[in-house]
């Protein structure tokens, strides 16, 4: 579960900012909060309005930054690739610092990293209590480490193989990428806090782009789930004209997907490290679905994904994916994230959840996991311009976050929390009429003198 994420001078983001999914005074939808863990909940949903180019997306790219840093890393000698604020000489030549507040593995976590272009400068792993924390390490100076909490859980030898792992982090490397990298576990007794945070970024948390197709995402799978069931009945319930689903099975081999994506799943489903039991893999050129999944003998198998519509007469037709409607397209794209919420454990980021979607199944959707949450500590986040979202019959004051730009071009961040409004106002049309910020300020059109058309 992700508690809090910090940002500054990244992309849009100035300033140091503060999206928390820490719960407010409210006490309306306690359903919505995780139970307390050391004395901290968290809130299982969150939804950010804002205008076009508000800093919405670029939000969840640095969410979406910081794993791809810990688990990709950055190639020998190459820059760290990210953008700063740039409308600012200032902000241009300072470091850039990014934090992630989290529950896992039964504990709060802070891990965080204050970087540049050419290295990280500091790096540090808090784990956090109500009143008290404790550090597991922390870098400085770039490649100054304090490991005194794992030295009191480590042997001599053991201590001195993870200091010798510290001292050979590139400059341009995060510790727990290096941690990642090398073969530390099985030579050293316990730095099980490590690897909790890199577990996080590597089966919890998963992000999703509008126009990203399902290229290698993967999910996991409940023991024993019938999936051709699972698909027909979410299909149906979406109302998407589709009778049901057929599976045909391919060899892996012959996926026409790029090779880089297929070693990708296979190198993570056949890992002992990953969670993951299937990937649902598409190729964006001629939209065809393909589901792999693990066998019990550990080897991968694949299947071609087809649709099934009743024909005329009482037979049934099978259909390709690119038959289909782009809004069922889409809802084929959430069906395993669907899976992996309801296994609980899982922190879903979602760019433009709306895109081909009617309003009333974007808002059944969210109804539909608020509902059935209660004792599932999974998060679902989205960044969205759909407004039927925005009303406090089905989110909390403090899920709903405004994402601003000021004249600037700085993003900042605020939540509905911070207005004085009761619990049973109507915030949608507040909303658009400009009370909360966050909506796009439009220009006078008589001041368009290019287009032919007449202003009298």
């Amino acid at each position: 579960m992700l508690i809090r994420f910090t940002i500054e001078n990244f992309l849009s983001f100035r300033d140091k900012e503060v999206f928390s999914l820490i719960p407010g005074k409210g006490t309306l939808k306690p359903q919505h909060k995780s139970k307390p863990l050391k004395g901290t909940s968290v809130l299982k949903t969150a939804v950010v309005f804002g205008a076009n180019a508000s800093g919405k997306s670029n939000l969840i790219k640095a969410i979406e930054f910081g794993k791809k840093l810990v688990l990709k890393g950055s190639k020998a000698e190459q820059p760290i690739t990210f953008d700063v604020f740039k409308l600012d000489k200032k902000s241009v030549k300072d470091n850039s610092k990014i934090e992630y507040e989290i529950q896992h593995k039964n504990k709060n976590y802070a891990y965080g990293f204050i970087f540049n272009s050419k290295e990280i400068i500091e790096e540090w792993l808090f784990e956090i209590n109500k009143n008290s924390e404790t550090k597991i390490f922390e870098r400085t100076n770039s490649n100054h480490f304090d490991l005194t909490f794992l030295s009191k859980k480590n042997k001599k030898e053991e201590i001195q193989f993870i200091e010798f792992t510290a001292k050979g982090t590139p400059r341009n490397q995060l510790f727990l990428t290096q941690i990642r990298n090398t073969n530390v576990t099985e030579n050293v007794s316990d730095i099980s806090d490590l690897l909790n945070i890199i577990d996080w970024f590597q089966n919890a948390l998963t992000v999703i782009y509008p126009n990203s197709k399902n290229i290698g995402k993967k999910f996991e799978l409940l023991e024993n789930t019938d999936l051709q069931k699972l698909f027909t009945e979410m299909l149906d319930y979406f109302d998407t004209g589709i009778d049901g689903i057929d599976f045909k099975e391919i060899d892996f081999n012959k996926i026409d997907v790029p090779d880089e994506v297929k070693e990708d799943i296979k190198n993570d489903l056949l890992s002992e490290k990953s969670e993951k039991k299937g990937a649902f893999l598409s190729n964006p050129q001629d939209d065809k679905y393909y589901l792999v999944t693990k066998s019990k003998e550990n080897e991968l198998e694949a299947k071609l994904l087809k649709t099934m519509h009743k024909v005329i007469g009482g037979t049934f037709e099978l259909f390709d994916l690119k038959d289909e409607s782009d809004g069922t397209r889409r809802i084929m794209d959430l069906i395993p994230l669907i899976i992996d919420f309801f296994k609980g454990g899982n922190v879903f980021i979602v760019d433009e959840m709306e895109r081909s979607l009617h309003p009333n199944l974007i808002y059944d959707l969210f109804d539909f996991f608020l509902s059935k949450c209660d004792d599932i500590n999974s998060q679902f986040i989205v960044a969205s311009h759909e407004s039927t979202l925005l009303t406090q019959k089905l989110l909390r004051k403090d899920e709903i976050w405004f994402a601003v730009k000021d004249k600037q071009g700085i993003s900042h961040l605020h939540s509905l929390e911070d207005y004085n409004i009761r619990f049973d106002k109507e915030v949608r049309r507040d909303y658009l009429l400009g009370r909360y910020k966050g909506i796009p300020k439009l220009g006078n059109r008589n001041k368009l003198t290019v287009l032919p058309f007449n202003n009298d």
